[in-house]
């Protein structure tokens, strides 16, 4: 087990994780893992634990998922062996209930031919289905942990806790999968009208499953077929498909463009987020497949070859929708195919979505929808054109997304666009182009180089208001300059005497939280002071993670640090000088990572006093650390002068007139910027005079 999992054993945050390893010279040593990730045995954990009197005691579904991630076939064998007795326990509870009642032993024998009854229709025929059968010799060691699985999940319910174990599984190997987020699982599925009743009847597939995202996010589909390259994720996805929906799942294993396991089928509707960049996709074996109707993709383009194959397993009519990286809209290798797409009018649509809507997260990925020709449905004459980024600028970012907006920005274009042919142009936004104006030397498919440009925001009318505004502030700046005054030469220093913070912590006349942890539950959004905000002086732009709804798993609530109005507020990493008086604007919201909050006793100190003073250069200097690639700030050994509080006071206005010179400063710097770029859009678009 990781370092986070004893720290959920033991009822802990990470920290004391790390100080007991550092402390205790008896801490058990690592069993493998990286340097930077060490993995520890689990017997010898529980048994240090026990003996430090440190071992919590542990909820169901936490012991459940130690006994799962200690089964010696180890964790997705015995995931799968789980998620085969979960489907049964949902299917058939009575019989389990009986099943149950028998010895370990017994059960072992019992439950092959028991799960296969559910199995077989569900998933089908052993051999065929990606799910194994679990012979007895398997299931005798796990027996336990399937009986505590099946408590569980009358607990949680079925579903539930089969999500859960497979959640933590997918956390553990985070780098071994690319999962598809709910939120571009479910546009996707509503852009092939599969997402609501109009799914009622129809057969979905996903070439390139992963871990079932996009399948689960098709409302009650009457046929689900998925395929996925790595044996155990497609038997764990086909397991959490038959425990999702109700329509027969058929789930195989193997790469689908080497391998198809449905070479006949005929789907309503393709889903598919497929590997990226990939140069070893079978191009030498696959020169005469006969599935490149529009082409055959170069060796640098697999996403290509991953289009064509979701086209052919399409019955006339039938609709596509494939996330896609940016580049395969422009690179040239592929404009032949391209065209021959736009001709033949098998692609319809191209949506592009901010960064951070899915793996990989740093750049804006682009969703391809495509109709195979013929039946009833009419070539057109027409590509859509959707750019999503605009209703989240400003407040984009992985965790940041206004997936509403963006959802409803590129519906309210596709929608009239099925339909008629046609959408109405929205500048910036969307637009639909003939074919003909697309097929060019490069047939460049990147929405914003077919978009018009969006109005400059306001128009002339709000540059002469962002130029007043300006100027007010400037004005006000000039009005807020510190004056400087020298001290009187026989003046004596205003106190030979200082303290630390930590002296100051010990008497009580404050308290030293660290922000970074805590969750929420679902529904219960709650914004975070992040340490960008605090070097940029803006108000809260995170919010919290959510967690389970029925409380953390360890049992022991993780309670964020709440921000009260007075509290100081200063970053401990990367050596900036900045401290942060909280407002009333700011009172509420979380305390974020890399920060440290000092709430003082307003009787003893004035905060204005405190977090001037604590930002001084040489009181930095000497309170900072230095690591190979970090600077870290020990809060506890910054200084300050011991003064009666009135004396306080003085400075604390005066470090309060100089914190709104700042703030001032700050926001004439970014009304300039705005100024400035707003008269630049203006010119080029003519919505300024040069004159």
């Amino acid at each position: 087990m990781t370092a986070a999992g004893i720290a959920r054993l033991a009822g802990v945050g990470r920290a004391a994780v790390s100080n007991w390893r550092r402390r205790h010279a008896d801490f058990p040593k690592p069993v493998g893992g990286t340097e930077t990730s060490p993995s520890f045995a689990l017997a010898e954990v529980e048994r240090w634990l026990r003996d430090q009197g440190k071992l919590a005691e542990v909820p169901p579904r936490e012991r459940v998922w130690r006994d799962l991630s200690a089964d010696p076939s180890g964790a997705a064998d015995a995931l799968i062996r789980t998620g085969c007795v979960l489907l049964f326990v949902r299917d058939r509870p009575e019989e389990w209930r009986q099943l149950a009642a028998v010895p370990d032993a017994r059960l072992a024998q019992l439950l092959p031919a028991a799960l296969e009854q559910v199995l077989a229709p569900r998933l089908g025929e052993p051999g065929e289905r990606a799910v194994p059968s679990p012979t007895p010799q398997q299931l005798l060691p796990s027996v336990p942990l399937l009986r505590a699985a099946a408590a569980l999940a009358a607990e949680l319910g079925v579903r539930e806790t089969f999500e859960f174990l497979l959640g933590r599984y997918l956390d553990t190997n985070p780098r071994q999968y690319s999962l598809t987020p709910p939120e571009a699982a479910s546009l996707m599925a509503a852009l092939a009208d599969a997402a609501g009743e109009d799914a009622h009847g129809t057969a979905v597939l996903d070439p390139a499953a992963g871990a079932g995202a996009l399948l689960r996010a098709v409302a009650r589909p009457a046929l689900v077929y998925a395929q996925e390259s790595a044996p155990e994720l497609a038997a764990l996805t086909g397991l959490r498909l038959a425990l999702h929906t109700d329509a027969r799942v058929t789930a195989r294993a193997g790469d689908s463009l080497r391998a198809d396991a449905h070479p006949r089928l005929a789907a309503d509707v393709v889903l598919c987020h497929p590997p990226f960049n990939e140069r070893n996709w079978g191009h030498d074996e696959l020169a005469y497949d006969p599935r490149w109707e529009y082409g055959f993709p170069a060796r640098t383009e697999s996403e290509l070859a991953w289009v064509q194959h979701a086209l052919a397993r399409l019955r006339p009519g039938g609709t596509a929708v494939l996330l896609m990286p940016p580049a395969a809209a422009s690179r040239r290798s592929g404009r032949r195919i391209r065209a021959d797409l736009l001709r033949r009018g098998a692609l319809r649509a191209v949506v592009a979505l901010p960064a951070g809507a899915a793996p990989p997260y740093g750049i804006p990925l682009h969703l391809w929808v495509l109709r195979r020709p013929g039946g009833d449905a009419r070539p057109s004459t027409r590509l859509l054109f959707v750019d999503t980024a605009e209703p989240t600028e400003g407040g984009g970012g992985r965790d940041k997304l206004d997936w509403t907006a963006v959802a409803a920005t590129a519906l309210d274009a596709w929608h009239p666009f099925d339909r008629r042919g046609t959408a109405e142009e929205m500048p910036g936004v969307s637009r639909a182009v003939s074919v003909i104006e697309l097929l060019d030397d490069d047939v460049d498919l990147t929405p914003a180089r077919h978009l018009p440009p969006a109005a400059t925001r306001g128009g002339p009318a709000e540059l002469a208001r962002l130029r007043e505004q300006l100027a007010d502030t400037l004005v006000r700046t000039g009005r807020l300059s510190p004056p400087v005054t020298v001290p009187a030469e026989s003046a004596a220093p205003a106190s030979p005497l200082t303290t630390t913070v930590a002296e100051l912590a010990r008497a009580g006349a404050l308290v030293l939280h660290a922000g970074g942890t805590g969750t929420t539950t679902a529904g219960s959004p709650v914004p975070v002071l992040t340490e960008q905000d605090v070097f940029a002086g803006r108000g809260p732009s995170g919010t919290l993670p959510e967690g389970p709804a029925d409380g953390p798993a360890d049992g022991v609530a993780d309670e964020p640090v709440r921000i009260e109005a007075g509290d100081v507020v200063l970053p401990v990493l990367g050596g900036g000088r900045v401290t942060r008086v909280a407002d009333a604007d700011v009172a509420g919201a979380a305390l974020g990572r890399n920060l440290q909050l000092l709430r003082p006793d307003p009787a003893a100190l004035d905060p204005w006093f405190l977090a001037g003073f604590l930002r001084a250069t040489a009181n930095h200097r000497q309170a900072s650390s230095y690591a190979s690639t970090a600077t870290r700030l020990d809060v506890r050994r910054l200084q300050l002068p011991r003064l009666a509080l009135a004396d306080q006071r003085r400075y604390g206005e005066r470090f309060r007139s100089l914190a709104a010179f700042e703030d001032a400063l700050r926001l004439a710097g970014r009304l300039g910027e705005q100024l400035v770029q707003g008269m630049y859009d203006g010119l080029t678009d003519g919505s300024v005079a040069p004159d």
